[in-house]
């Protein structure tokens, strides 16, 4: 999380320099026939996805979803936390050009949430951080889901056919329970180039390849999770403060003229900041009014309520929402500066409704 908010700083200081222009064309040279910037968010992010899949087939396999009832309240606050926010930014956006962005205040940054829920230490019980990394992930699922649902432009099938093929081979390795990993990262590359060919966005390849490599016993001598331990330094150190670098290089720019070029940023202001928080705890409450789970030991409300506003920290997955929802630069430096701004206030809400809460329980 520091890391990420120090490569954020550095780069929004330099692109509103006098080496802006240098730094941000720098972003956007040509390599092998993509940008630098493309390949980062096409290239690097299938590796953070695959992270992100390798982790929530932990989860389902042996970790906090793996029980049904304890798994509910993760998953109906993540339900909660992506279509009230949906909701409250088509209220102001639906009909016009900006309504693509409807998926940006949806998501949750998995880093900078845990990175400061892990600020207030052992003032928070372990119930509410498995909550809120459970929730997470369930949340970026959501945010694959809808990336490949719904930001999926013109489709090549022939590629299409040659990803299904590959996936075919690679399902029956896994049913073969062929544990060496190199079939399935030589697939995976192939898969990936496949995918950037065929318009379905390439990330989605690293989920894919994660849900085809065998968990086995779950071990830490399983191959899943050593690729899952392997992964965890470079995407936290590397690709997503590459992304972070290469994201936040735009100049910030006044929002002036028509009415309707306050909606986009409007709206996700309020759905990261009102609807994450609030999807997430109605939610949340009903599933355990209904019985169909059940507020962990030593969680309140209140926390709950924290927690929530954790959760409108989009940052990483926001930012690469709005590069797929929205095609005008100008309205994509808008969404990002909303979405800085709006992790910002989301962020130090929850880190101030935490440590209140927490303290009150300790007295």
């Amino acid at each position: 999380g520091f890391v990420l908010i120090l490569c954020t700083v550095i780069s929004l200081y330099i692109s509103n320099s006098d080496s802006g222009a240098e730094y941000m064309s720098f972003w956007h040279k040509e390599f092998l026939n993509l940008s630098i910037e493309h390949w980062v968010n096409d290239g690097l992010m299938a590796i953070f996805f695959l992270l992100i899949g390798l982790e929530l087939v932990r989860e389902v396999s042996a970790g906090e979803l793996s029980n049904l009832k304890e798994a509910m309240l993760p998953i109906f606050g993540a339900l909660g936390g992506m279509i009230v926010p949906a909701a409250l930014y088509l209220s102001i956006n639906y009909g016009l050009p900006s309504q693509a962005g409807a998926g940006i205040p949806m998501a949750t940054d998995i880093a900078f949430a845990i990175g400061i829920l892990s600020l207030l230490g052992n003032r928070i019980p372990m119930a509410l951080k498995i909550f809120l990394t459970a929730l997470a992930v369930i949340d970026d699922l959501g945010a694959i889901i809808i990336i490949a649902i719904f930001y999926t432009k013109e489709l090549a099938w022939d590629y299409i056919l040659y990803s299904i093929l590959i996936l075919s081979v690679l399902f029956v390795f896994n049913r073969k329970r062929v544990q060496n990993l190199t079939p399935y990262i030589l697939g995976g590359v192939i898969l990936w180039y496949c995918m950037l060919k065929s318009g379905i966005h390439a990330s989605i390849s690293g989920v894919l390849i994660a849900m085809l490599i065998p968990f086995g016993d779950g071990t830490e001598s399983s191959n899943s999770y050593k690729l899952q331990k392997f992964l965890h330094i470079p995407v936290a150190y590397y690709i997503i403060p590459v992304f972070a670098l290469a994201n936040t290089a735009f100049i910030i720019e006044p929002i002036s003229g028509n009415l309707l070029n306050y909606l986009a940023p409007l709206g996700i202001i309020i759905g990261l900041v009102i609807g994450k928080p609030l999807g997430i705890f109605i939610f949340s409450y009903i599933a355990i009014k209904k019985g169909w789970s059940r507020l962990p030991k030593d969680v309140n409300w209140s926390l709950i309520l924290g927690t929530g506003f954790l959760g409108g920290i989009g940052f990483t997955m926001s930012i690469f929402i709005a590069l797929l929802a929205f095609n005008d630069i100008h309205l994509i430096n808008q969404a990002k500066f909303a979405i800085l701004i709006s992790s910002f206030i989301a962020g130090l809400t929850g880190f101030l409704l935490l440590y209140k809460s927490s303290s009150e329980k300790n007295l």
